[in-house]
Formats: structure tokens, C-alpha cells, sequence
């Protein structure tokens, strides 16, 4: 089996120049051009309106006309090399890393804490009307107004009478 590095081929000559000229057109061509001219090359509309897929499918079409495409052999290593029915659906138990016994578990009976929150025994405040509405931050939810609220939400609706909540504490 030959393999070429470096894109070096077996016929040094290049490509024939009126291929270059055709595809380096092709990089100011339009989507509807390109949609085309695929249609025109592979008998059949394309699935895609990418700009980038479509040239570099064209390009290459257009080389392997010119150039030969490529051999039964190398067509059929490569459809073995694409057979997917032997990949893996899951990762082996040994490559995904298993917990160790010394590290600190995690409780998975309560939601995870919320990142953009700050932290516990911190005071939101915020002015709505001619009220000025004071919320602590609590380790499980938040207290507003002597009252245990589980979200921001509840206390907004609680206060505006609303569900709409866009005007009460941002973080």
C-alpha cells in the first residue's frame, strides 16, 4: 500500500490549471450558485445550505473528475474504516473515574445550590413604589418579611401580586 505525505503524489504534475480557476471561483460564490452547481455535479439536491460544506464537496467532485476519484480499494477500506457497528456505546468501567471512599459524598436528596446566589445571611434589598422589601438569603430557600420563602419567585409574586417577576431583585 502507497501512502503519500505531505500531498505528495505519484504524477508530480499539477492539477490542471482551468480545476484551480473553477474552484478558487467557487470561494465568492453565492449559496444559491453553490446549491447549483452540487446539483449539477451529484445529480441530486443537496440536504445542506452551508456555505463551507457545499464548496469544499464541489471542490473535491470537481478534483476527482478531473483527477480520477479514488480506487474500488481505497472505496472499500474506507467504507471498513466508517462501519461503526463495532464502536463502544458506553466508555469502559475502568476509563470513567470512579469515586474514592475519601472524598466527601454528595447529598443528592436536596437540589444543588444555585452559583449565582450569594452567600447564606446576606440582605437583598430593593425599592418597589414607595416600599423598600428586605430579603435574607437563607442556607435552604430565603426569609422576606418574617416569612420562609423557597425561590425569589414566591416573594416577588408574594409582593407585586404578580407572577412576572422581571422587576424585583436581580443578582
Amino acid at each position: 500500500m502507497e501512502l503519500y505525505l505531505n500531498n505528495e503524489r505519484k504524477d508530480s504534475s499539477p492539477m490542471d490549471p482551468r480545476v484551480i480557476r473553477a474552484i478558487e471561483e467557487l470561494g465568492s460564490s453565492k449559496i444559491a450558485t453553490l446549491k447549483r452547481r452540487y446539483r449539477e455535479l451529484f445529480g441530486e439536491e443537496s440536504k445542506s445550505s452551508n456555505r463551507q460544506f457545499l464548496y469544499r464537496r464541489i471542490a473535491y467532485r470537481m478534483q476527482a473528475n478531473a483527477e480520477g476519484d479514488l480506487s474500488e480499494r481505497a472505496r472499500r477500506r474506507a467504507f471498513d474504516i466508517a462501519d461503526d457497528r463495532d464502536l463502544r456505546v458506553r466508555a469502559p468501567k475502568e476509563f470513567v473515574a470512579q469515586p474514592e471512599s475519601s472524598s466527601p459524598s454528595v447529598d443528592r436528596t436536596r437540589p444543588p445550590t444555585d452559583h449565582r446566589l450569594p452567600g447564606p445571611g446576606t440582605l437583598l434589598t430593593r425599592r418597589l413604589g414607595d416600599r423598600q422589601i428586605v430579603v435574607k438569603v437563607l442556607t435552604e430557600g430565603f426569609e422576606g418579611e418574617s416569612r420562609h420563602y423557597r425561590s425569589l419567585s414566591a416573594i416577588a409574586r408574594e409582593v407585586t401580586g404578580t407572577r412576572w417577576n422581571g422587576r424585583f431583585p436581580r443578582i
